[in-house]
């Protein structure tokens, strides 16, 4: 090659993509037809690609995302907390054995052995024609649900600068996968020399312009699939500085296919469809929900709450719940497209007077109507709470904030000052939905099992549907 000749590679990349299988096919073509075009393609994903709220991941455990990657012709991929936090170490090993590419994530190590898990690597090198890249990852660090799930986070700005650093003589370019948000990757850049491009995710960002922090550059692609990244760097003979010539996303064009992946979703649709069309348990009369006020499927959801957490009372949001419980043959996918959060239970210690206002916002329709989005919470509005383990006296036509007349926690009148264990939703916690529930103190989290396996779990429990029947509010 003439040493003046201009070199030149082609970065597409996607994030957030949460199993939104109906752009798949189009982001493989869109892909396809730039590979068509010669010259040297890189194509990288920046994580949460799966989503169990989606029937094909749920179904088959993330392996129809890892088909659609394969056949789509990524590079590498990082995780994101949607992978990290949602799939058993077990269920990601599986997938991911299966997957063509390099998992690249340096902030994430096991516990055990303090060593990445044996399908992920803290960094990879990649040669495409004349250029050596170097790819580093990394994804927010949500340390306490992945310390319950047996790993170990590190901290993602200190790992990734001391990797650039280790990386940068070895390669012509420095590309990092970040699951990290925005701001995490504009300090990021303004902190660490050597970087040439930030590929972010995360936040749901879209930077349909360049952004060029120093030298280096941002890029993002929204989220749910609808738009595809695109970073374009020049460089003159193999010694030449590189150039950015052009950063920024295309929208999907949803009318193009890409005739395997189309059929790859299908089928693994198909699949799906039959592992959750297995009963999971059969009822004898139908549960229904109401987000106004107390309903028997959330009454049954709260009875399971507090099941499982050995707690002294249990509160839940009935927004959770997308439908009413049938009666008969009930299916995993039922219990999966009724219950799609991937929520976990905990317990939280709560005084009595936090309860209570908890309580008197869920009487107010500027909470039960409230629409919540993110923090894992797969429904459309937070609902009013029920519970278990206490009764609540309330009259209606009585001034906001001092309708409850009063409340007994296991047949006991509650006391505002004491300390209550209450089991609840790990959503409470981060300051969603009914305020005074993240205020208690001693959070623990109850990690793998998901809320709707802990309604399968109460379903089967002998009496558990006459109980959910029986009233907890009382108006006067």
């Amino acid at each position: 090659m003439h040493s003046s000749e201009k070199q030149t590679l082609t970065i597409l990349h996607t994030n957030d993509l949460h199993s939104h299988f109906g752009s798949m096919s189009a982001i493989a073509a869109m892909i396809s037809q730039e590979r068509a075009q010669g010259g040297h393609l890189l194509v990288l994903d920046i994580g949460d690609h799966m989503d169990r709220m989606a029937v094909e991941t749920e179904g088959t455990l993330g392996m129809a995302n890892v088909d659609v990657m394969n056949l789509t012709g990524y590079d590498a991929i990082t995780i994101g907390n949607n992978e990290g936090l949602t799939f058993t170490t077990e269920q990601l090993a599986q997938a991911y054995n299966a997957l063509h590419c390099p998992i690249v994530c340096g902030n994430v190590v096991e516990q055990s052995t303090g060593q990445p898990p044996v399908w992920m690597q803290p960094c990879a090198m990649i040669d495409k024609g004349p250029f050596r890249i170097g790819l580093l990852g990394a994804t927010a660090p949500f340390n306490t649900f992945y310390e319950l799930l047996g790993w170990q986070v590190l901290d993602p700005v200190d790992t990734l600068k001391a990797q650039v650093k280790q990386l940068r003589g070895q390669v012509d370019v420095i590309v990092v996968l970040s699951h990290l948000g925005l701001s995490t990757d504009k300090r990021l850049a303004e902190e660490t020399e050597g970087i040439d491009v930030i590929l972010g995710g995360h936040t749901h960002h879209i930077l349909e312009e360049p952004l060029v922090i120093g030298q280096t550059v941002l890029g993002a692609a929204g989220k749910f699939g609808q738009w595809l990244g695109k970073v374009v760097l020049e460089r003159t003979g193999e010694a030449g500085p590189l150039h950015l010539v052009t950063s920024g996303c295309a929208p999907v064009r949803e009318e193009l296919l890409e005739e395997q992946v189309s059929l790859a979703i299908s089928t693994n649709g198909t699949e799906a469809e039959r592992v959750l069309n297995q009963t999971a348990v059969i009822t004898d009369r139908g549960l229904p929900i109401d987000y106004e006020r107390e309903s028997a499927f959330a009454s049954l959801l709260a009875q399971a709450v507090r099941q499982f957490t050995g707690a002294e009372l249990s509160l839940v949001n009935a927004g959770q719940l997308l439908g009413n419980l049938p009666q008969g043959d009930i299916t995993k996918g039922m219990l999966h497209s009724l219950c799609p959060s991937p929520i976990n239970a905990c317990t939280i210690g709560l005084n009595g007077s936090q309860i209570r206002e908890a309580l008197e916002q869920s009487l107010l329709q500027e909470y039960t109507r409230k629409p919540i989005v993110g923090f894992g919470f797969r429904g459309k509005i937070l609902g009013t709470l029920c519970m278990d383990g206490m009764e609540v006296r309330y009259d209606p036509n009585a001034p906001v904030y001092h309708r409850i007349q009063s409340i007994e926690v296991n047949g006991a009148p509650m006391e505002d000052q004491r300390e209550y264990v209450v089991g609840t939703l790990d959503m409470f916690t981060f300051n969603v939905g009914y305020p005074s529930l993240a205020q208690g103190r001693n959070v623990q989290y109850h990690l793998p099992e998901f809320i709707r396996d802990l309604v399968e779990k109460e379903l089967k429990r002998p009496g558990a549907l006459e109980e959910s029947m029986r009233s907890r509010w009382f108006q006067s």
